[in-house]
């Protein structure tokens, strides 16, 4: 008798071959896997790196550090009075005192009063990085009488300028660019006008440029030297009795001297007019026909007879 085979077997077989397949199946999904994560790993890595740069600032400033600032554009003066015992030594201190700076001497003018003072103005350029150096210096030659300064920020003029100065140069070229490529005279024409214009404004810029570049870089200090006090030749400069009293014959000089010249610009022609006269009434009017004198006429018959007024009473009588 023919028994049965049981189906055991079969199914241990079954899920041992299922089981060997999945563990291939997962082993070769591992090492895809781990091949993507490392052929993409750098990118996201990159990619992470750059996230955590931006969110820190692009990593350029490190945690704790200052960004750089730009440097302001200033324009410094200051004017200084000083009073010294000698100008002419106080003068030479002082331009030694610039050319060691770098600096240089723009403008001097020098003045005497009426007692033989000496009075010097200065005008000194020096770098801004020695300003405030140099002023000091200044100061210290002898009594300070009078200091003034002023700074001036033109950062934005600067900035603004530099911008321009970029947009007119790109504006320039690209018209260079047109003019190349033309080939009708009037479109020439038009563009060589065009450009000149363009260029004018961009020397202007350049000019205006250098300009601010050489305000900013050297700052001006206007110095001014004197033996006496200030106070004192302010009193010297008040007028007084016989500064108007000399000031009145000054303006009657001057009046005459105008009569004068008005007298002297007058005279050919009051000349003229007087031999005019001269010859009209000595040569001309004499010569010229006499005309004959009027004769009265004469009544032929007399006078006429006179009305008598009739005495009063006959006029009574006659009424009566």
């Amino acid at each position: 008798m023919h028994t049965p085979r049981s189906p055991r077997p079969v199914r241990l077989l079954a899920a041992t071959l299922l089981a060997a397949a999945l563990a291939l199946a997962g082993c070769s999904a591992d090492d895809t896997g781990a091949s993507s994560d490392s052929k993409a790993g750098p990118a996201k890595g990159a990619q992470r790196q750059g996230a955590a740069d931006s969110g820190t600032g692009g990593g350029s400033t490190a945690p704790g550090s200052t960004p750089k600032l730009t440097t302001n554009a200033i324009i410094r003066t200051a004017s200084l009075t000083v009073q010294v015992k000698d100008v002419s030594r106080a003068l030479d201190e002082a331009r030694a005192t610039v050319e060691n700076a770098g600096g240089f001497v723009g403008d001097e003018s020098t003045t005497r009063d009426m007692e033989g003072n000496e009075r010097t103005r200065l005008v000194l350029r020096v770098p801004t990085e020695k300003y405030d150096q140099v002023l000091t210096a200044l100061q210290g030659a002898g009594k300070l009488v009078e200091r003034t300064a002023k700074a001036e920020d033109v950062t934005d003029q600067v900035v603004d300028v530099e911008s321009r100065i970029r947009s007119q140069r790109a504006s320039v070229a690209r018209v260079r660019e047109l003019m190349d490529r033309a080939t009708k005279l009037s479109d020439v024409v038009a563009l060589e006008g065009e450009l000149s214009s363009r260029e004018a404004d961009l020397e202007a810029l350049l000019a205006r440029q250098a300009s601010l570049k050489d305000r900013t870089s050297l700052a001006t200090i206007t110095l001014s030297l004197s033996e006496t006090p200030v106070e004192k030749a302010a009193e010297e400069n008040r007028p007084g009795f016989l500064d108007a009293l000399a000031g009145g014959w000054h303006v009657f000089v001057t009046l005459l001297r105008w009569i004068a010249l008005a007298i002297g610009a007058a005279l050919p022609f009051l000349v003229l007019a007087a031999a005019v006269v001269l010859l009209w009434t000595r040569v001309v009017r004499p010569r010229l026909p006499r005309r004959p004198d009027p004769v009265s006429a004469a009544p032929a018959l007399g006078p006429l007879p006179v009305a008598r007024t009739a005495p009063e009473h006959e006029n009574r009588g006659e009424q009566d």
